[in-house]
């Protein structure tokens, strides 16, 4: 009976990672996988817990009035149908080989995140700028369908590239999530590697985590979700290292 409140407080610990930078996948799928979930199956309930976890930052963010629904929603359609694409892989890959391919993505999306994504407008307005992100957004599908875990630092790269801010950056990664989420957890669903009892209390904590995590990152502003996006890598490191 320790599993569900050991599910409550690392959904916790994820969903305020998550909202505040990325990665916390990392941490929920190992610890279903630790505690005796298949792989495959612990990477499809997941989703679960990210899109309830998502729901309650996008309402938040939108509280708070810094989430620009329009630019949002014009990204999520490339996403929605990398997810799919990715999902599908995710969903049908053999158990063995994604528990290689998990642990290999952790020690990658560590090192390109190292880029400690911030402030700075490289694309100008224009179509070059709409095919990037349509292009970007496209690929952030397929790997967040596949996989989810580490899909914010892709995101927030990826904004960093029009010059919006951590805060902002932070609402439309969630909105986009959240959306693509959909997507995912309907392919992983339909091939039975969904677990509810799992995922349910996963995603309390996870909502949690979000509801804390998005009033801290509005509250606290840019400098801060800096510092957090950079302790989390450092945290994966260590893991990486020592695991």
């Amino acid at each position: 009976m320790l599993k569900y409140p050991l599910l409550i407080i690392v959904g916790f610990l994820a969903g305020f990672i998550n909202v505040l930078a990325g990665g916390g996948s990392f941490l929920t799928v190992s610890a279903m996988i630790l505690l005796g979930l298949p792989s495959t199956t612990a990477n499809g309930t997941n989703r679960i817990a990210i899109l309830f976890q998502n729901i309650m930052a996008a309402k938040r963010f939108r509280d708070f009035d810094v989430l620009p629904l329009r630019f949002a929603m014009l990204l999520t359609a490339p996403a929605a149908l990398g997810a799919l694409a990715g999902a599908y892989l995710g969903a049908t890959m053999p158990d063995a080989l994604f528990r290689k391919v998990f642990a290999l993505l952790m020690v990658v999306v560590s090192f390109l995140s190292l880029a400690n994504p911030g402030r700075r407008e490289l694309l100008k307005e224009g179509p070059f700028r709409w095919l990037t992100l349509t292009v970007g957004f496209f690929l952030v599908g397929v790997y967040g369908g596949f996989v989810q875990a580490g899909v914010g630092f892709f995101i927030l790269a990826v904004l960093s590239l029009c010059g919006f801010d951590l805060v902002v950056s932070n609402a439309i990664k969630v909105m986009i999530i959240l959306v693509f989420t959909v997507f995912a957890l309907f392919v992983f669903a339909a091939k039975g590697k969904v677990d509810i009892a799992w995922g349910l209390p996963l995603a309390v904590g996870n909502v949690l985590g979000a509801y804390v995590g998005t009033s801290i990152a509005v509250k606290r502003g840019h400098t801060f979700i800096k510092r957090v996006v950079l302790a989390c890598l450092v945290l994966v490191a260590l893991k990486l290292l020592f695991t």
